[in-house]
């Protein structure tokens, strides 16, 4: 389990138009936002994603630095990005399903085809959005186990104004219990 004030795990995957993306290697003002998605098959992803395409002016606004990332293969996230008219949002792709478990993402089976007609890889790990500070310790994270009820991006961006305006520490911090 990740805890918050905590290194991340390590993070490093290719990119469409960036080169590599090496999270170690990120020099945010403030943060480092993560959004791992399911795929080029989920339209919900595309929908989260489109919200966060729309954002990542007002994120580096606020000195936070943005990447989406899938276990996709290069084509289905370049599809992606096409399909979102992504211009601004860095896409990450080849995740390994061992690095996602990592970051404690859930990881699925393929049920064949989705409601938009779109083969689901045989194995792809669920959605989480996670924000890391600039020492690559974890501040906020959120996981889900399905597709649905993900943190909206617009919220997102008033916490972390809440966060900055009131230097709010990283919660969840204590670790076993007695």
């Amino acid at each position: 389990m990740l805890m918050p004030r905590q290194p991340v795990p390590a993070l490093s995957v290719k990119t469409l138009t960036n080169g590599r993306f090496d999270l170690s290697a990120e020099q945010p003002e403030r943060f480092a936002l993560v959004a791992f998605y399911r795929g080029l098959h989920c339209p919900i992803c595309a929908l989260h994603l489109g919200e966060l395409e729309r954002l990542v002016g007002e994120f580096a606004a606020r000195g936070v630095t943005t990447i989406a990332v899938s276990s996709d293969d290069r084509d289905r996230t370049a599809a992606m990005a096409e399909k979102i008219t992504a211009t601004s949002l860095r896409f990450g792709y080849g995740l390994p399903l061992p690095v996602a478990r990592q970051w404690g993402l859930y990881v699925s089976a393929s049920r064949g085809k989705t409601s938009i007609g779109i083969e689901e890889p045989a194995l792809f790990s669920e959605p989480g959005v996670f924000l890391v500070r600039p020492d690559g310790t974890l501040y906020y994270g959120s996981v889900q186990t399905m597709p649905f009820a993900r943190p909206h991006f617009s919220e997102l961006l008033k916490a972390i104004d809440f966060a900055i305006a009131n230097n709010y520490p990283a919660r969840g911090e204590v670790g076993e219990l007695a």
